[in-house]
């Protein structure tokens, strides 16, 4: 079994000084930097909305994949991710997730 975790988030059109283009290609960034911190973390994918699809589409989406529901925990509260979510907090308008087993 694996557990699959997908994450939509809708980001502000400028918050924490940067334009929304600006902080998605910065968390895109910092989450894909956690593949080679957390190790629980088997797989990472970070897409930023197309520029020419509708306006009312979530801005990113976050694909990972761990081995169990106790690895996704471990992800969730460590501190890294913690740093990034925390981030992303300050700049997202809509968040939806996620979580499955197959």
């Amino acid at each position: 079994f694996m557990i699959k975790h997908i994450v939509l988030f809708q980001l502000a059109e400028v918050a924490e000084g940067k334009t929304k283009k600006e902080n998605a290609q910065f968390i895109k960034t910092e989450l894909e930097k956690l593949i080679n911190v957390i190790p629980q973390l088997k797989k990472i994918e970070v897409g930023l909305n197309h520029p020419e699809s509708p306006q009312n589409n979530y801005d990113i989406a976050l694909y990972c994949e761990f081995n169990s529901l106790d690895d996704l925990n471990i992800y969730q509260e460590h501190p890294a991710h913690k740093e990034v979510s925390e981030y992303v907090g300050k700049i997202k308008t809509s968040r939806v997730a996620v979580d499955y087993e197959v």
